[in-house]
Formats: structure tokens, sequence, C-alpha cells
């Protein structure tokens, strides 16, 4: 199997700059990045994009053989075992974790900032997620979409505990409020997961400017509209504008295929 990326960000039609980044790698790592960040005008893109370049960077010095000193297909025992790939994606977005934090502290002027964070890191068995924040990944397989990334909100939280209505989500008006995200601590929770594919899958990694602006509806009939992703990519951003563009609005589309080699 191999994988087709293509990814965009753009600045809304609400905001007057875009705190949003994005990374599709371009090597042997099959990496897909996207980045939301936070913290108002400079601070807030300077918070994605160090985040980004922090996951990238932990990557290209790192091989995928040896992480921490380990070797072997696991590490740790029991409940504690962890394969190396999702050993690496989880300490990969902790460098970014320490990265923003510790340039919020040493900076007046970065102070507060953070970000979101989902990644996906591609292997032949599978891929694995991490995320932080309400940034999303979703598969979708066969005409069927599904989000396989957990929302880190307030609005998510009273969910999960009988509080709020899934259906009444979208009228909550904390719905944005995050619980957490990547370089507001020195240390952050993390959720890692793994799924397999196959030929035909398609990954949908995004920031809230597209989830919180196409219902998941409008969003199934726009990924059965064309097999061209880029064009893909711009049709779910107009679509977003269309519909209020009320943030900026990053994309990643990952495409599983056959390989014919």
């Amino acid at each position: 199997m191999k994988l087709i990326c293509a990814g965009i960000t753009d600045v809304g039609c609400s905001r007057e700059h875009n705190e949003d980044d994005f990374y599709l790698s371009d090597g042997e790592e099959a990496l897909c990045i996207v980045a939301d960040g936070m913290g108002g005008h400079r601070s807030g893109e300077v918070a994605s994009a160090m985040a980004i370049k922090a996951i990238v960077e932990y990557y290209r010095e790192t091989m995928p053989q040896v992480v921490n000193g380990y070797q072997g297909e696991s590490v740790g025992e029991g409940d504690e075992e962890r394969d190396l790939d999702e050993l690496r994606i989880h300490e990969a977005l902790q460098m970014a974790n320490r990265a923003v934090f510790q340039a919020a502290e040493s900076d007046e002027a970065y102070e507060g900032m953070g970000t979101t964070i989902v990644s996906a890191y591609f292997t032949e068995g599978g891929v694995y997620l991490a995320h932080i924040g309400d940034s999303r990944g979703y598969l979708y397989r066969e005409g069927s979409l599904e989000q396989v990334t957990h929302d880190h909100s307030l609005a998510n939280e009273y969910v999960r505990m009988g509080i709020l209505a899934k259906e009444d989500v979208e009228f909550f008006p904390y719905k944005n409020v995050i619980t957490r995200a990547c370089g507001l601590t020195d240390e952050v929770e993390i959720d890692v997961n793994f799924h397999t594919m196959q030929p035909g899958d398609m990954f949908v990694f995004c920031s809230d400017g597209l989830s919180d602006m196409v219902p998941d509806r409008e969003l199934v009939q726009l990924l059965d509209d064309t097999e061209d992703l880029e064009v893909l990519c711009q049709r779910l951003v107009d679509r977003a504008n269309e519909n209020g563009g009320s943030d900026n609005i990053t994309i990643i589309l990952a495409r599983v295929v056959e390989d014919e080699n």
C-alpha cells in the first residue's frame, strides 16, 4: 500500500491572520500534522509552527528501530508495554509541548500561547494517531465517516458525563473551550491510538475551523465528490467559508491506495 496526501490552510472569513499550520512529509517518514495555535496575534501562529517543527525534528533525529535506548518491537511490560512507533509519536508530541511551554515561559510576548495538535504516522501495518485538544482525525471508509480522535473539550466532557446531549453541542456557548493544549504546562496528557488501514481508506485531519463549519453529513457528500485530493481540499475550505468561516481552516487528506510496484 502507498499513501497519497494533500493539505491546505486558509484564514477563513472572520480572522485577520492564520494561527493554523500543517505539515506533510516530503521524505521517508509518512507523517501528517495539523496544529491550531492560540494566544492571539503572532503567539498563536508561533506556537503551531514551533510545535510542528519540534515533532518533525524529533522524527528526523531518531531512528524507528531505536528510541530512548530501546530496541525491538515493544518496550515495557504488561499494561505498560508500548510499540516503538507508539512510543515515538508520543515522545514527539511531548517534545513539542516542552518546546512551546519553554518559549512561553522565557518570553513575555508569548505568555499563555499554546496549540492543539493532531499527528499521524503511517506504517506498513497501519497508522498511529496522537492528539492534544480538539483538532480532529477522521477515517472515511466505504462511504462511512468515523471520528477516530476524541475531542479534549468542555463540550465533549459534558456529553461524556451526560450533562449535554450530543445533538446540542453545536448550540453550546462554550463548545470551543478545550481542556488540553500543547504548551500550556510542562507536561501534558497525550492520546495515542492505532488503526489498521486498507486500500480505499481516506484519513481526514483538520482544525475545528472545518469540523465546526461542515457537519459530518456534508463532509461525507464532499468526500465522495472527486478523486483529486487537492481539488477536494479546496472544496472543503470553500464549504467551510460558505457556512460562515468563523475560524482558520486547515485540512490534510491522506488516501491509502494499492502499491502497483
